[in-house]
């Protein structure tokens, strides 16, 4: 989806990924993320940003919740967080980086919401007024006052598969009224997902359902006396569509395959920030006219097209394997037999190295012609080198 992207827009991370693999520095089914990269788009998406007055929440699985990625985009204007789940708020937590939002997409297991108030964040999502009890026993026991964010949603809301859930607009009213009689939650505004989505047709970011129900959402609670202080619209976060976030009357965004240049609006190679993360790995065997690599870390959801191979400088067609196989290779198609047993070979494509088994190699120095590998981490974010 990305790889003639990266090969015009960044071919030094490319070079790079490939050196390290031929030196058996990086090991096969390996992302590999240029930190210089990541902060020159983690610059602009902070700069426009601040030119719309919209605020940001960067998020981190998207990269493997890699701990040094995260402290860089923090370093460039983007401080604070949205951990998806409890295990990325821990990881980010950890190493120092302020946690924003928890909550959404992940609902705060019970047993974990004393220790996500200790981590003090910004905003909670709350799907219903049950989470919001739980939430308010905790903030009591602590002695400290939760500012929690409404998951609002309609019967024609736009939603992913499994990713059910949230206060029917119908209803907003009667749950915020049981919500606003707890003493140690206060509602300070709502949220949905995806608010945003690229469109084929035209190319380009454009709303979707859920952010009118917001709007919609917004007057309810306005009307009820709560001053609703943030309207959060995350996917497709990025320098283009902040703007659109602003027109919408959105408040806060939460860029995170713009942080990589990969969101499906940078597949085209025309958007401010460039593709910063690239897959390698290496051909395990050959059978007929296909190429097997080591996979590990392909994505159901990849759009994924072609491989790549700098020795020979050669673009392959490559085969998106069913979603309900298990990656243990990918398929590259090379009739000509140019790949042999342990050549590299090059990948990018949309992907959530979090849902992964893959390595994260992290190299800094690209964009000056001074590679250098500063670490490997698990796609969980822990460090292994």
């Amino acid at each position: 989806m990305f790889l003639e992207t990266a090969i015009k827009n960044n071919p030094a991370l490319l070079d790079a990924a490939f050196f390290f693999h031929k030196h058996h520095l990086i090991e096969p089914n390996t992302y590999c993320i240029d930190l210089d990269m990541v902060r020159m788009n983690s610059a602009l998406i902070a700069q426009e940003a601040q030119a719309q007055g919209i605020s940001l929440y960067f998020m981190s699985k998207q990269f493997g919740r890699n701990p040094l990625v995260a402290r860089a985009v923090s370093e460039m204007g983007l401080p604070q967080a949205v951990a998806v789940d409890m295990d990325e708020a821990r990881i980010l937590h950890n190493v120092g980086i302020k946690i924003g939002h928890l909550g959404h997409l992940v609902q705060i297991p019970q047993s974990s919401i004393e220790e996500a108030l200790m981590m003090n964040p910004e905003v909670i999502t709350c799907f219903g007024v049950e989470k919001a009890r739980q939430i308010n026993k905790a903030a009591q026991k602590l002695g400290k006052i939760q500012d929690i964010l409404l998951r609002v949603i309609d019967e024609k809301s736009c939603l992913y598969p499994g990713q059910e859930g949230g206060i029917c607009l119908r209803n907003l009213e009667e749950t915020a009224k049981e919500i606003l009689s707890l003493g140690n939650v206060r509602i300070v505004g709502i949220t949905s997902f995806p608010c945003f989505l690229y469109d084929d047709e035209s190319e380009s970011i454009k709303p979707t359902r859920n952010m009118e129900v917001l709007i919609d959402a917004k007057d309810v609670l306005t009307q009820m006396g709560i001053e609703v202080k943030q309207i959060n619209a995350p996917s497709a976060t990025c320098v283009s569509s902040i703007p659109l976030l602003k027109k919408c009357g959105a408040t806060h965004g939460e860029p995170g395959h713009a942080l990589t240049g990969t969101t499906p609006l940078h597949a085209l190679g025309n958007e401010p920030e460039k593709i910063a993360m690239v897959y390698v790995t290496e051909v395990s065997h050959r059978d007929d006219h296909n190429a097997y690599v080591f996979g590990g870390g392909f994505y159901p959801r990849s759009h994924l097209k072609h491989a790549y191979n700098p020795e020979h400088k050669h673009i392959f067609q490559a085969q998106e394997l069913p979603a309900g196989n298990i990656d243990y290779y990918g398929r590259v198609e090379d009739e000509d037999g140019l790949l042999n047993i342990g050549d590299g070979v090059l990948f990018a494509f949309r992907t959530q190295v979090f849902f992964t088994r893959s390595k994260v190699a992290v190299i800094e120095g690209i964009q000056k012609g001074k590679p250098a590998l500063v670490g490997i981490y698990d796609s969980t974010g822990r460090q292994l080198k």
